[in-house]
């Protein structure tokens, strides 16, 4: 599942590691690397003066200057339609969940092999969000200790939506969805803006967000 051209940027300080990422995807025909920053506010100067923004944006978590999870925050406000993958060495519970519900919409860690880094890129492309196996289950434990109340899905969400919302978490694309309900892309898209107005969710990780949060969808149902 590949998108057409990706423009990509990539944010870390660590020069090598940039590099040598950037040599792995100067291999892959789909993607471009347009922005290659070494913090946060370089990273902010480069988009501020970008004639075409990136799609996905690489965000190393641990820079100088300014980090990723503070970076993050700011380019989500100024450019909410960029989707950022979370890079690093610590893959820790409680650090994946702040990253997700601060707008990242994947989760790498720098042990990645380059065909999940290149996987993660594709599927977050097309999808608009990739959550492995892991993240989900971390994501549905947070929830559950959070102990918060869960609301009544069915008070404001219609049947139809949330099947739509349970394939969204299921990572199916619209065009996998539609056909799974037999329905056209074009409602499919229909449902999933409704889902975002209702919810109050930014973008689809957080419509995932919710609906683990609120039981809507339970991972563990799948098996």
């Amino acid at each position: 599942m590949k998108k057409d051209i990706i423009r990509l940027a990539i944010a870390d300080d660590e020069t090598l590691f940039r590099q040598g990422i950037t040599f792995i995807l100067d291999k892959e025909k789909n993607i471009e690397i347009c922005i290659q920053a070494e913090n946060g506010n370089d990273l902010i100067k480069q988009l501020n003066q970008c004639r075409e923004l990136p799609e996905v944006i690489l965000m190393d978590l641990k820079m100088p200057n300014l980090n990723g999870v503070e970076t993050t925050k700011i380019i989500k406000k100024k450019y909410p339609d960029i989707k950022i993958i979370a890079l690093t060495s610590y893959y820790s519970k409680p650090f994946i969940t702040n990253m997700m519900r601060q707008g990242s919409v994947a989760y790498l860690a720098k042990n990645a092999t380059p065909m999940q880094v290149v996987n993660t890129i594709n599927q977050v492309a097309v999808k608009g969000f990739y959550y492995d196996e892991s993240v989900m289950e971390i994501l549905e434990e947070a929830s559950l200790k959070m102990n918060k109340p869960v609301k009544n899905d069915e008070e404001y969400l219609t049947k139809r939506e949330r099947e739509v919302l349970k394939l969204i978490c299921e990572q199916k694309t619209t065009i996998e969805i539609g056909e799974q309900l037999f329905i056209s892309p074009r409602t499919v898209e229909g449902h999933r803006n409704n889902l975002l107005l209702k919810t109050g969710s930014k973008n689809i990780a957080g419509l995932v967000i919710h609906a683990i949060e609120n039981q809507i969808f339970v991972k563990s149902a799948e098996f």
